[in-house]
């Protein structure tokens, strides 16, 4: 992951945690300690990432065969 500022990261957890996407735990601890996870709907939305990161990856490999195909 690239670097981010607190700043940065802190705003998309808030929206990740607003769209439901996310789950936001806060320990009573000092310093305090939060920990995120995926919710029921982040899990979801994982599956529908995994299935288009599965169709890119095959989708490349098709056109670098197409266009080794054309080369030779």
């Amino acid at each position: 992951m690239p670097a981010t500022t607190r700043t940065v990261l802190t705003r998309q957890l808030r929206q990740l945690e607003k769209d439901k996407l996310i789950d936001r735990k806060v320990f009573a601890e000092v310093p305090p300690h939060i920990e995120y996870s995926l919710s029921k709907w982040g899990t979801k939305f994982q599956k529908v990432l995994d299935e288009i990161e599965i169709f890119g990856l095959s989708y490349i490999a098709e056109l670098h065969k197409m266009q080794k195909g054309k080369s030779s």
